[in-house]
C-alpha cells in the first residue's frame, strides 16, 4: 500500500505504538511523515518532542531517524509517542508537487513527443525534466508559466486512487516515470494515479493539495540541460516565486524607465539598443584603428639606426598588446626591420615585431632583464609584460641602448 503520508496529507498530528527502536531509528505500528521518495523530501518535526532528521522507507516499514538516541529520550518498544508533522513544511511540498503536475499538463498542450524524466523538490525551487523533441525556448517558458498558474487559477479538482497496474500501462494519458516515482507500486501490484481535473494524470507517490487553487503563484526560474534528450524546468512557488515575479517586474519598469518605452515594448527597445551598440562598437574599433595608424605613421618620421637596420621604436597609450600586435607584425620587414612599441594595460608591457633580425624574443628579453617583468616568443614577434617601468622609460631605453 502506498504511504500513508501519501493517501491522507492533511494529517498533521497523530499518536502512534513504537515497534522497533534502534539507536536514533525508530518505528511505529502506522506513521504519517512521508518517507523521502520520487524527488520529494523527507517530512519534518517531531516524535516524543524530539526532533525528526529524516523519514525513510525499509523493508516497507517507516523508519523515523531522530536528532537523539530514543532511549535517552524515554521512546522504547509498546511506548505510545505523540507526532507532529511540520506544517509548513508538508504543506510546501504538497504544493510544489503538486505544481509540478501541472507544467507537465502545461507540457501535454505544448511540447511533442513528451516524457517524464524526472522531478526533485528543493527548499527554494521546484525541477521537472522533460523528453521531448520541442525546443523549450523563451517563448514556451513563458507560455509554460501562463497555463500553469491558469490551472491553478481554474481551481481545479485533484484527487488519487489506487488502480491495477495493467489497466493504469493501457491508459495513455497517465504519465509514468518508475525511476523516480518509487511510492508508485504497491504489494497488490497496483499504481497510484494522482489526477488533476481534465488536466493532467500521473502514477504518483507523493503527497498533494486537493484543489489547485491550493498552490498559489508559480513562477519559471530557468531551464537547463541536465543530460542528453533532457530539458530540465525549474519553477517556484510560494514566497520565493512572489519574490523572484516582484524582482521581475521591477527589473522590467526599471529597463523601461531608462529607454523611455513601455514595458511591452522592451524587446523590441533591447534589440534596436543592442543594434545600436554593436555599430558603436564597430566605429570605436575603426576610430581606435585609424589612431593606431596614425601614430605608427608617426614613428616612422624618426626612425632609429641599428647597425644598419631601421628600427621604429615608440609608446602607443590607450592600447593593449593585442591590439598593436598585428599592425606592428604588418610594418615589420616592409616599413622597417623592427618595430618596437611600449604601452600600458594595467602593467607596462613591450612588443617587439621583426623580419627575424634583430630576433624579436631576444629583444624582449633584454628589456625584460632591464626592467623585470616576463614574457616571450620567437624570432619575429615576441612580447613581455609586468615591467618595472613606464611606457615613456621603456622606449627611451630602446632608443639609446
Amino acid at each position: 500500500m502506498s504511504q500513508l503520508a501519501a493517501r491522507e496529507p492533511e494529517v498533521r498530528s497523530f499518536e502512534a505504538t513504537v515497534t522497533d527502536v534502534d539507536g536514533r531509528a525508530v518505528t511505529l505500528d502506522e506513521s504519517y511523515f512521508y518517507a523521502e521518495s520520487g524527488g520529494q523530501p523527507a517530512d519534518r518535526g517531531t516524535l516524543g518532542g524530539v526532533p525528526v532528521e529524516d523519514v525513510r522507507e525499509r523493508d516497507g516499514e517507516i523508519v523515523h531517524l531522530l536528532a537523539e538516541p530514543a532511549a535517552e529520550e524515554g521512546i522504547a518498544v509498546g511506548e505510545t509517542v505523540r507526532a507532529e508533522i511540520d506544517d509548513a513544511f508538508r504543506t510546501y511540498c504538497m504544493r510544489a508537487h503538486t505544481a509540478s503536475h501541472l507544467l507537465y499538463g502545461a507540457g501535454r498542450e505544448l511540447l511533442d513527443e513528451l516524457g517524464y524524466g524526472g522531478f526533485d523538490i528543493g527548499e527554494r525551487k521546484v525541477r521537472v525534466d522533460f523528453t521531448t523533441s520541442t525546443d523549450i525556448t523563451d517563448e514556451t517558458l513563458a507560455e509554460l508559466e501562463r497555463l500553469t498558474n491558469r490551472a491553478v487559477w481554474d481551481s481545479l479538482s485533484v484527487s488519487w486512487d489506487e488502480i491495477p497496474e495493467t489497466e493504469a500501462r493501457e491508459r495513455d494519458e497517465i504519465a509514468f516515470n518508475t525511476k523516480t516515482e518509487e511510492g508508485v507500486m504497491s504489494e497488490s501490484e497496483s499504481v497510484r494515479v494522482v489526477t488533476v481535473e481534465g488536466f493532467d494524470w500521473a502514477a504518483c507517490g507523493g503527497t498533494h493539495v486537493g484543489d489547485t487553487s491550493e498552490i498559489g503563484p508559480v513562477t519559471v526560474l530557468d531551464r537547463s540541460n541536465p543530460g542528453e534528450g533532457l530539458t530540465r524546468v525549474e519553477f517556484a512557488v510560494g514566497p520565493t516565486a512572489i519574490r523572484r515575479r516582484a524582482d521581475d517586474v521591477r527589473s522590467a519598469r526599471e529597463a523601461a524607465r531608462t529607454l523611455d518605452v513601455g514595458v511591452a515594448e522592451l524587446p523590441e527597445a533591447a534589440a534596436r539598443v543592442s543594434r545600436e551598440v554593436e555599430e558603436l562598437e564597430s566605429d570605436l574599433e575603426d576610430a581606435k584603428d585609424e589612431v593606431l595608424q596614425a601614430r605608427l605613421a608617426d614613428l616612422r618620421e624618426r626612425p632609429v639606426e641599428r647597425d644598419g637596420d631601421e628600427w621604429l621604436v615608440g609608446t602607443v597609450d590607450g592600447f593593449g598588446p593585442n591590439e598593436v600586435a598585428d599592425r606592428a607584425k604588418e610594418m615589420a620587414g616592409d616599413a622597417a626591420d623592427a618595430v618596437l612599441l611600449a604601452g600600458e594595460e594595467g602593467a607596462t608591457f613591450v612588443v617587439a615585431a621583426t623580419g627575424g633580425d634583430p630576433d624579436a624574443g631576444d629583444v624582449v628579453e633584454e628589456v625584460t632583464s632591464e626592467f623585470g617583468g616576463g614574457g616571450g616568443g620567437g624570432p619575429t614577434f615576441a612580447q613581455g609584460g609586468g615591467l618595472d617601468a613606464s611606457p615613456g622609460e621603456v622606449e627611451a631605453y630602446l632608443r639609446d641602448r
